[in-house]
């Protein structure tokens, strides 16, 4: 079989800037929509955005009801509960998701359910789930991120722990991509500097994975009908990534001390905005399959500014704290690309030197600076969990296959064993 030739692009209609979320009952009404549900948790709810956002629609004939039961870090459980409250209280005609990450795959999961036969398991990736692709057209979805990280407004992928197999994993099809993402960046001032932080850290690697990720041509040609939203780096996503990235480590460190700084809010909106164009194309890789069972297998630990009802690692958090072993990892594989962004990331904090200790020197850096654990080890985890957190990596092929490196069980353990403690 001959090397691929071809790659693919797609992302949904973007609105952006301030004043954005107050047009989505014109945006919905172009999508011939009369009765539509906003998806929220209950903090965004507190706000005032969610429900402001419903009022709005009014005024173009739309029915909007909230709901306001997503769950930070979604599981199994809290997405069927959703997706029940949906079925029971509808039918829908569109979606609009008004939140985290967490808001928008909760909304995209009840797009998938309320229009598709079957069970939420049905769906889920293999070898976790069934792996099913979704046979009927969703409903419109416009997904309004309040804070800036997760990309989840561009992106084919609902990511949701299962809580019996103490593993987070995800669905992922084309069809879940949102129809619009409207990003207004005065929704995420209200973000606390702990959210911030660990949501910023999302979209630094989702940019950093996007861009080292195995080049597209490198994989073997696909058939039409076997193509994947993930392709791997290539020209487009890179740009996007690369553009990310030159925003994120101007503000990055600003959004952090100074929440009401607007131009550094708006930075950080488009950064993660443009990351999810790149790695919605390109796709992820080790830290974000290391990321899944870091979180899925949490102890104890409470970060600041979450909920503290029960214990969690949040996202964006539990991806960086493997990355610098990861990518110093991958260092061989694209030697060249993890210079160049260690150098970018660097912005005068710090002298990265070259070679593979360039990208983990400028990462450490920044976790330092936003105050972020020191490893696995500062959220819980210890030399008897390294086997455990393995088996829950190597269930992530659909990732792992897009490392420019291929990761072994041994691979993958010396990773998390090097990131018990990086400073």
């Amino acid at each position: 079989m001959t090397t691929e030739t071809i790659f693919t692009y797609a992302a949904p209609a973007l609105k952006f800037g301030p004043g954005a979320a107050d047009e989505i009952g014109f945006d919905l009404s172009q999508q011939g929509a009369s009765r539509v549900l906003v998806v929220t948790d209950p903090g965004v709810a507190a706000t005032g955005w969610p429900q402001r956002v419903a009022e709005q629609m009014a005024q173009f004939d739309i029915e909007a009801h909230v709901y306001d039961g997503a769950h930070v870090e979604p599981s199994d459980v809290s997405m069927q509960a959703a997706v029940d409250h949906a079925r029971e209280s509808g039918p829908w005609d569109g979606f609009v998701a008004v939140g985290g990450g967490s808001s928008i795959d909760t909304a995209k999961a009840i797009n998938l359910m309320t229009t598709n036969p079957g069970e939420l398991m049905d769906y889920i990736n293999a070898p976790v789930g069934g792996g099913q692709n979704p046979s009927q057209p969703l409903a419109p979805l416009v997904a309004v991120p309040t804070t800036a990280g997760t990309g989840a407004e561009s992106t084919t992928v609902c990511v949701l722990d299962v809580l019996d197999l103490k593993v987070k994993t995800g669905i992922s099809h084309a069809r879940l991509r949102p129809t619009m993402a409207v990003v207004d960046p005065l929704l995420t001032v209200t973000q606390p500097p702990g959210v911030t932080a660990s949501s910023g850290m999302d979209i630094l690697c989702h940019a950093l994975e996007g861009y080292t990720a195995k080049p597209y041509d490198s994989y073997e040609r696909k058939a039409p009908d076997k193509r994947v939203p993930y392709c791997g780096a290539n020209p487009v996503a890179d740009m996007w990534s690369e553009k990310a990235l030159r925003l994120l480590a101007r503000s990055f460190r600003t959004a952090y001390r100074d929440g009401d700084n607007v131009d550094a809010r708006m930075n950080m909106a488009m950064a993660a905005t443009f990351a999810g164009m790149g790695f919605g194309n390109a796709g992820v890789h080790i830290p974000h399959a290391n990321a899944y069972p870091i979180a899925g297998r949490v102890k104890d630990f409470k970060p600041a500014d979450y909920p503290d009802d029960e214990p969690m690692v949040p996202h964006g958090m539990s991806v960086v704290l493997t990355a610098p072993e990861a990518f110093r990892f991958t260092y061989e594989a694209r030697p060249e690309r993890h210079q160049f962004v260690a150098e970018l990331l660097a912005m005068g904090h710090v002298d990265v030197g070259e070679g593979p200790e360039a990208l983990p020197t400028a990462l450490i850096q920044l976790m330092r600076d936003l105050d972020m654990p020191n490893g696995i080890g500062g959220v819980g985890y210890d030399k008897g969990d390294i086997d455990g957190l393995v088996e829950g990596t190597m269930k992530q092929q659909r990732l792992l296959t897009i490392a420019p490196r291929e990761a072994t069980e041994d691979d993958i353990a010396g990773i998390f064993t090097r990131s018990l403690e990086l400073w």
